[in-house]
């Protein structure tokens, strides 16, 4: 197994079970700048990985390796398709499976050209397959693949944003001022009318028409004694 120091470039995992080929792909990652780790079979992939039965991966997006008890972080998985033991595709399928490594990408690797082949692999979650000799312009297609695992493993460590507060109530609108109600004009006050009031004459009334009647009578006498009667 070999592993280049870590730093901040992407992490490359090679699994080849021929030696030859797996020192190519690894100086054809060297040169793109990739970190690279070879190993020559899956189940050392697998290993390397932090893999078992239980599925065991650190929270923080690192895996632990069982060789070397470092945390490294793997970036994509290139593997040989015909590999003794476990092959390339069974391989991917354990990847896939896992609910902590199935967001690694996995390119595939094969000297035989069997569309089948390619397609099943491809349907599995395979990014790209390559048919060997591998070669640069072939390396230069991963880049992307692991700029995108990048992206979404860091959404899905990002915990979501906090709901956002309810709205405030809405402003009730001030009650306008009431207008003073127009009073109908009030009717002026009715004179009341006084009943009449009887007057009551004195007796000095009274007696001044009575010495008023005698006076008459002495002014004027009765010319007969009918006349004086009718006086009387």
């Amino acid at each position: 197994m070999g592993m280049a120091a870590s730093g901040s470039q992407f992490h490359v995992l090679a699994v080849d079970d021929s030696l030859i080929d797996r020192k190519l792909i690894e100086r054809l990652l060297k040169t793109s700048s990739y970190i690279v780790t070879t190993v020559d079979s899956g189940s050392k992939a697998l290993e390397f990985l932090g893999w078992h039965e239980d599925d065991r991966r650190n929270t923080d997006g690192t895996y632990v390796s069982p060789q070397n008890h470092q945390e490294v972080e793997v970036n994509l998985v290139i593997t040989d398709y015909c590999m003794p033991g476990m092959t390339g595709y069974d391989l991917l399928r354990k990847i896939k499976e896992s609910s902590s490594l199935r967001n690694i990408p996995v390119v595939i690797m094969s000297s035989e050209n069997v569309p089948s082949r390619i397609n099943r692999c491809l349907e599995e979650g395979a990014e790209e397959f390559f048919l060997k000799p591998v070669r640069l312009s072939d390396v230069n297609k991963l880049k992307p693949h692991m700029m995108k695992a990048k992206k979404q493993e860091k959404r899905e460590s990002t915990p979501p944003p906090p709901p956002p507060p309810p709205p405030p109530p809405p402003l009730l609108s001030q009650p306008l001022p009431l207008q003073p109600q127009s009073q109908p004009p009030v009717p002026p006050p009715q004179s009341q009318k006084q009943p009449p009031q009887l007057t009551m004459r004195s007796s000095n009334h009274h007696n001044r028409v009575i010495t008023r009647g005698r006076a008459w009578m002495k002014g004027f006498p009765p010319r007969t004694e009918q006349d004086l009667d009718t006086m009387i």
